[in-house]
């Protein structure tokens, strides 16, 4: 009888060991001793730096807040700033329109192509950021593959002025951030049935119809969260236009670099890391009230 019991209770807490539990089973304590190792790794990599900056740009030695009147009243860095997302935001419109029709084609085919379209847009996004930016060197430099080819096809007779310009940078970054584009798009393209583009195709619409009225409005989740990614994280980008743009097409990411290495004007890089971050802050609050009008992404 005592055996029956002792396996009886052995079973017994062996399913309440597997079996899955829902979070409100959890008493509060627990619930947070399992969130404190998250809470200590989001707070020593996120909030503590981010706190110094803001501290060392207000706090050093005193309270000062002339880094921001001169961060604003000094002409070269409000055109720096808007600089900075003008090209976030061109590289998104970019990412966007190169990107879709990869999506697109990663979620409708099937077999081998799909797999081979799907290593183009996975392999870059394995490499390094700093690889793919010297390549973008080798190949739009003055005695580069692009300039060769130019010549050598009676196109020009001198070499093109290509690298260490603005546009350099645009197309290095949407070719470094275009994975982020795809992937999302590809993800909400998948979980749209086949059936409602069949049912659409047999009351008579066309591509374009099938495509504007459903397989469009449907992926925008997807385009949201691959423009909002792309975009964050363009204004954030150093290693790129520092090595393809040059001091022309200067950036806040590699502004701020300079200050804090070169000039050893840690607060002042501060002030401009506070600055760029509550613009970013607030574009994505903006972003977010925009998306809570689509009823597709009000849960974003």
């Amino acid at each position: 009888m005592f055996s029956g019991v002792a396996s009886s209770w052995g079973q017994r807490g062996w399913s309440r060991l597997t079996v899955s539990r829902s979070a409100r089973d959890y008493s509060p304590l627990l619930s947070l001793a399992l969130f404190a190792p998250l809470l200590l790794l989001l707070s020593f990599s996120f909030l503590y730096p981010v706190g110094r900056l803001l501290a060392g740009s207000l706090f050093a030695p005193e309270l000062n807040v002339d880094r921001y009147i001169r961060l604003f009243l000094e002409p070269v860095y409000l055109r720096v700033l808007w600089r900075t997302f003008e090209i976030a935001f061109v590289v998104m419109l970019a990412s966007f329109v190169l990107g879709y029709p990869v999506a697109l084609a990663m979620a409708k085919l099937k077999g081998t192509w799909a797999a081979i379209v799907a290593a183009c847009v996975l392999i870059p996004l394995w490499t390094s950021v700093l690889v793919r930016s010297y390549a973008w060197i080798v190949l739009l430099q003055r005695n580069g593959l692009v300039n060769t080819v130019l010549q050598e096809a009676g196109l020009t007779t001198a070499p093109l002025r290509l690298i260490y310009t603005e546009g350099a940078v645009i197309m290095a970054m949407t070719h470094v951030l275009l994975p982020y584009m795809i992937l999302p798009i590809y993800a909400a393209v998948r979980t749209i049935p086949d059936d409602l583009e069949r049912a659409a195709k047999n009351l008579g619409a066309g591509g374009w119809t099938v495509f504007l009225r459903i397989t469009l409005p449907l992926s925008l989740p997807g385009v949201f969260a691959g423009a909002l990614m792309t975009f964050i994280l363009s204004l954030g980008f150093y290693i790129t236009p520092a090595l393809v743009g040059g001091p022309r097409t200067l950036m806040m990411g590699t502004l701020i670099g300079q200050q804090a290495t070169v000039l050893l004007d840690w607060p002042f890089a501060g002030a401009l890391s506070v600055v760029l971050l509550a613009a970013t802050l607030l574009l994505l609050s903006v972003f977010r009230k925009a998306l809570s009008f689509n009823k597709g992404v009000s849960g974003v």
